[in-house]
């Protein structure tokens, strides 16, 4: 999915709108009460932003619910990778940038607040994994690659629309790869990592 519209990259400035859109990825159509439920939010609070992220294509319906009064949503596309127009504005690119870090950073260190015995199924089966590499750019890339095909099996479980067993639940992934500064074929440093 690529973006160019400042108004659309608003659309995802608000927390909750990023978990919804990952958690409908993760786990397929479902109902703003069930999102609610998930992701410790109020059934009015995911309904208007799940309209708000239907608004800019993020999301799309999916039929009723079971009771037939609820409204089942979905992500509007596969991949739920967002991504700025080739083209596009470098402001727009960064803004996304900013949002998703920004994001993804508060949802680990809420993870990393919880007390050691929350959840003690997973007990060291999660956490944070930190490493540098010495890569080239066409390793990183390579990597990077590698990374989404090891996931892909599991993201694509939510495509059949079934519910996930009771010993699934959604899990957060996050890679950055920041290159350190490094030496320019003109002696120069490249405080930019570029």
């Amino acid at each position: 999915m690529e973006i160019s519209d400042p108004k659309a990259i608003r659309a995802l400035a608000h927390p909750l709108r990023l978990d919804l859109l990952q958690l409908l990825g993760a786990v397929g159509p479902a109902t703003a009460a069930e999102c609610g439920r998930v992701l410790g939010a109020s059934q009015a609070s995911c309904s208007f932003h799940l309209r708000q992220l239907a608004r800019y294509g993020y999301v799309e319906e999916a039929g009723h619910g079971h009771d037939r009064r609820e409204r089942r949503w979905r992500t509007s596309h596969r991949r739920l990778s967002v991504r700025t127009a080739a083209a596009g504005d470098a402001a727009v690119r960064q803004e996304v940038d900013r949002v998703v870090v920004e994001h993804e950073m508060q949802a680990i260190l809420d993870y990393s607040r919880q007390p050691e015995g929350a959840s003690p199924e997973w007990r060291h089966k999660a956490g944070i994994v930190t490493a540098m590499a010495l890569l080239s750019p066409d390793e990183a890339a390579a990597l990077k690659e590698q990374w989404m095909a090891l996931l892909a099996p599991y993201t694509a479980r939510a495509v059949d629309g079934r519910p996930a067993p009771a010993d699934r639940r959604p899990v957060r992934y996050f890679l950055a790869a920041t290159p350190l500064p490094g030496p320019q074929p003109d002696g120069t440093e490249d405080l930019n990592g570029d």
